[in-house]
């Protein structure tokens, strides 16, 4: 249950990405006074806890509705998990964030960030809600299920966190210290994501990995 909890946890911290999208929230407030930019965080989080929340417990009836196998899912997750891993590790991710941040703080009508573009796609995106899946439809039974809710409920928890904490969190961190561990946290998913994808290969063409 503990290495289920770690790996859970890893994987869905490193997806979600709370130091990396606390620098892109603190730019979206600036205009914003403490207690708005508290309370937009707050939604934000909570408002992709919901959409990671239904993706988790229906997100396999999704698939058996589109007649999509959980190792044809595992594959095309795996895939994407790396796609997002090598953007991180060469700062691709964070340049698109940037840039979509930017488009929306160039529009003046737009006040509430906190649905669009925080709970979503910035942490409630692709790659979380591939993730969220793949780590349900691993879990084996109830007991693991719970374990999986927890390792998402801990990183919501530390995103709130960051985002709450974004402003003087960019001040201690600083550009270069975020930098490197995005790259850092890049890489680890890149092995995750192959994992995902080595183990839906084996499923699907009937692999013995032990066979010599």
């Amino acid at each position: 249950m503990i290495e289920l909890f770690i790996s859970a946890f890893i994987t869905l911290f490193v997806v979600i990405d709370p130091p990396g999208c606390a620098p892109i929230y603190a730019g979206l407030t600036k205009g914003a006074t403490p207690a708005q930019a508290r309370s937009m965080a707050i939604r934000a989080t909570v408002i992709a806890s919901v959409i990671l929340l239904i993706f988790a417990l229906f997100g396999e009836d999704l698939l058996g509705a589109l007649h999509i196998e959980l190792d044809s899912f595992r594959i095309a997750g795996g895939l994407m998990l790396f796609f997002i891993a090598f953007e991180m590790v060469f700062e691709k991710r964070t340049q698109r964030r940037e840039e979509r941040a930017e488009r929306v703080a160039a529009t003046p009508e737009v006040e509430d960030v906190s649905v669009f573009p925080m709970a979503m796609p910035m942490l409630a995106g692709p790659g979380a809600i591939a993730a969220v899946m793949l780590l349900m439809n691993e879990a084996d039974g109830l007991d693991q299920s719970l374990v999986v809710f927890g390792a998402l409920g801990a990183v919501l928890l530390l995103t709130a966190v960051a985002l709450v904490a974004a402003r003087p969190l960019i001040r201690v961190l600083g550009d270069r210290v975020e930098a490197v561990i995005t790259r850092l946290l890049g890489v680890l998913l890149a092995a995750l994501a192959t994992q995902y994808v080595i183990d839906g290969l084996i499923g699907s063409f009937g692999l013995n990995p032990t066979a010599g």
